[in-house]
């Protein structure tokens, strides 16, 4: 990487303040971290020697955060069924026939996909990820890598602490730091109480996070209170499946003011995915209530099975309308805490917030460029009227991004993929699906799915 200016129209911060400057630069280090940010006629100035990249009528932001997603081929094919009935029916199924190779080849679907509409960092759980590992390293992108673990007999088609581990040793601090591997586990439900012991022991024992799914449903409270007479964080909290060095829970849309408490007093981080949690009727997160409450919420899309894109922007819109129509308060989650929701929130609900999220000198250069010369983004007003905030929520859409860097390397520009021949990528996901479709339909032939909600796992 060389050094470079990059010179926009606007430029959001997404700092302390949420300071727009406007005709600004930002300069990009060889070392990927951004050294200079202010007018750009200063900065310019301060660094004849730097070649400068101009961005006409372009906003340049920070890179969005992924809080919450599945890489997957299933787009379309999963529909019309509440969460656990549809784990059942389509999505466990296919965890069990799976092979590495598909499993990579939707990881570089995904990535890719995530990329071109504007996400520098994506969580991702998963299916042998050693070939979302080779995704990332290749495509470009940030991604913290979370292997769908089961723990339990009846669930030995998923990953297990031992995958989980070796994918550690092998990738957790790889593609020059840009993939983390953390502990995962797919349920509470879906592993034993020695699991749990286990998964927290190696989380701590390797100083990485660890992610699970809670609260998702009103079935997930009403199941955890059936096994273990208390409500699911209640439950995670008693069992030690808090006490990761950094903790990101998914969904946390069926919450106790009690649970708002202890997950306020853990700092846990939290994943909202609306479109997700709309489309399978599981219910409007407390989001006002949680950052009212001082917790780190970001965004995530889920997968592509249950959204069915991985566009962030349309998860921005969706999350400010869904909180304000549940609560019937227009005001309710403004434009400004969504951007940062999307990004520097989203930072710290992953706890990398020293690293990304905000365009600020010593951070990762995960930046991205939104085109503003659209019908989307006019008119666009600046000063004591702006409205650039609102046009990113409201109506921007992931088609809009126009370049995305991570750690000071472009890999989308001009709104192309750049890192990998994208048609390529489409055509091996076509390629894989009939098969897996075909190894799916026989298994179901001749088993009737487990449901996980059958077993008492507890011991």
């Amino acid at each position: 990487m060389t050094t470079v200016i990059l010179h926009a129209n606007q430029l959001m911060l997404l700092n302390v303040n949420n300071d727009i400057i406007s005709n600004g630069a930002v300069l990009v280090g060889s070392d990927g971290r951004i050294q200079c940010v202010g007018k750009a006629d200063e900065v310019i100035a301060a660094y004849p020697g730097v070649g400068v990249k101009r961005l006409e009528n372009r906003l340049l932001m920070p890179g969005l955060v992924n809080t919450h997603a599945h890489s997957g081929l299933l787009r379309g094919t999963a529909e019309g069924l509440p969460v656990w009935e549809w784990l059942q029916q389509y999505i466990d199924p296919m965890h069990r026939v799976i092979n590495p190779r598909e499993a990579e080849i939707a990881s570089f679907l995904c990535y890719a996909e995530a990329m071109l509409s504007g996400t520098t960092t994506i969580v991702d759980m998963w299916r042998h990820m050693e070939g979302s590992a080779n995704a990332a390293a290749q495509l470009g992108i940030r991604a913290l890598l979370v292997p769908y673990v089961a723990e339990h007999p009846d669930h030995d088609y998923f990953e297990t602490l031992k995958t989980n581990e070796a994918l550690i040793k092998k990738w957790h601090g790889g593609a020059n730091g840009r993939v983390q591997v953390w502990v995962g586990l797919e349920h509470m439900f879906y592993a034993t109480s020695d699991a749990w012991k286990r998964a927290i022991d190696m989380s701590r024992h390797y100083q990485v996070g660890f992610h699970t799914h809670s609260n998702e449903s009103k079935f997930d409270v009403e199941e955890t209170r059936r096994r273990y007479n208390m409500r699911p964080i209640e439950a995670l909290e008693s069992f030690g499946l808090l006490d990761a060095p950094h903790t990101l829970l998914a969904h946390c849309v069926w919450l106790s003011d009690h649970e708002i408490e202890l997950l306020a007093e853990r700092q846990v981080g939290i994943a909202h995915n609306p479109i997700s949690n709309m489309k399978l009727a599981s219910g409007a997160a407390r989001v006002v209530d949680l950052l009212a409450s001082g917790l780190a919420v970001g965004l995530g899309t889920d997968g592509e099975k249950e959204n069915n894109n991985l566009d962030m922007f349309e998860e921005m819109k969706t999350s400010s309308l869904l909180a304000k129509i549940s609560r019937m308060d227009a005001s309710a989650l403004d434009a400004w805490s969504v951007c940062r929701m999307a990004t520097i929130t989203g930072a710290r609900a992953l706890g990398m917030e020293t690293e990304i999220g905000s365009i600020e000198i010593g951070k990762q250069a995960d930046l991205i460029a939104v085109r503003t010369d659209t019908p989307r983004m006019t008119p666009l007003l600046t000063g004591s009227d702006g409205n650039l905030h609102h046009n990113l929520v409201h109506a921007v859409q992931g088609g809009d991004v126009d370049m995305t860097m991570v750690a000071g390397r472009i890999v989308v520009d001009g709104g192309e993929l750049l890192t990998a021949d994208l048609h390529e990528l489409i055509s091996d996901a076509n390629q894989a699906v009939p098969d897996l479709f075909r190894r799916r339909a026989e298994w179901l032939s001749t088993h009737r799915p487990i449901n996980a909600l059958d077993q008492d796992n507890s011991g």
